[in-house]
């Protein structure tokens, strides 16, 4: 053990380790089933994710309910495709749908947006990403149109590393919920997958109609170290997107 793993040990810190182990890129996003086993459904899945939106199924679905708490800010992540925060069970932030409890697992961020909305995309998105007892894993898209600064998302960018690893952060407490519209009634609803390697399918998909405001400012400053983390457009192979009425 290094010294720096072993002081890391003493003081309780955790290291940062990248989520994959085989290393990918969104420009290879065709041939990513060719870098490592575990990618195959990555192209020879039939529900994969993202999509373009059109022509959704009106439905009557049940409202989203999120339960969001303030907690203190460990470490803001940059894995090399994103920045995001992880959070561990017991944090008390939750999403109820369909009948079902879901807790968040991390949630990170893409420019431009990777769904789109009758062929259009938006500047930016957020994925929070929940998971419920059962292993069952639910992800949310926030769309992100430019306009007036949002708080937290300045303390993340003022914390976030610049280069893969993580950036140890004390004193700062986030609220996911200020990541999340006041309106999250309206949204559309798919099965798909993981947008990055391994592409794992079986993942429900909450797309939020209305979109969150970040400056101008705070977009670039995500894309001037992302130009373009969004995955490709990805075929609906017959899946039925349903709306909120």
């Amino acid at each position: 053990m290094g010294h720096t793993a072993a002081r890391a040990q003493a003081v309780g810190q955790e290291q940062y380790v990248s989520p994959w182990k085989t290393p990918w890129t969104y420009e290879g996003a065709a041939h990513w089933s060719d870098l490592d086993p575990e990618y195959a459904p990555c192209n020879i899945g039939k529900e994969q994710s993202p999509i373009d939106i059109r022509n959704p199924e009106k439905a009557n679905l049940a409202a989203l309910q999120f339960e969001s708490t303030s907690m203190p800010l460990k470490y803001v992540i940059n894995n090399r495709h994103t920045i995001r925060v992880d959070y561990h069970p017991g944090n008390g932030n939750f999403m109820l749908a369909e009948d079902k409890r879901y807790e968040l697992t991390q949630f990170h961020f893409h420019h431009p947006s990777e769904e789109y909305i009758q062929g259009k995309p938006y500047e930016m998105e957020v994925h929070l990403m929940y998971k419920a007892d059962d292993g069952k894993v639910a992800g949310v898209t926030v769309f992100v149109r430019p306009g007036g600064a949002n708080t937290t998302i300045q303390t993340l960018w003022d914390h976030m590393p610049t280069t893969e690893g993580q950036q140890e952060v004390h004193g700062v407490e986030v609220s996911p919920r200020s990541l999340l519209p006041r309106d999250t009634a309206d949204y559309f609803l798919y099965t798909g997958s993981l947008t990055a390697p391994p592409c794992t399918e079986g993942i429900t998909w909450f797309v939020l109609k209305t979109p969150i405001e970040m400056s101008a400012k705070q977009i670039e400053a995500f894309a001037k170290l992302y130009p373009n983390d969004a995955r490709p457009l990805q075929p609906l192979n017959g899946r039925v997107v349903k709306e909120s009425r």
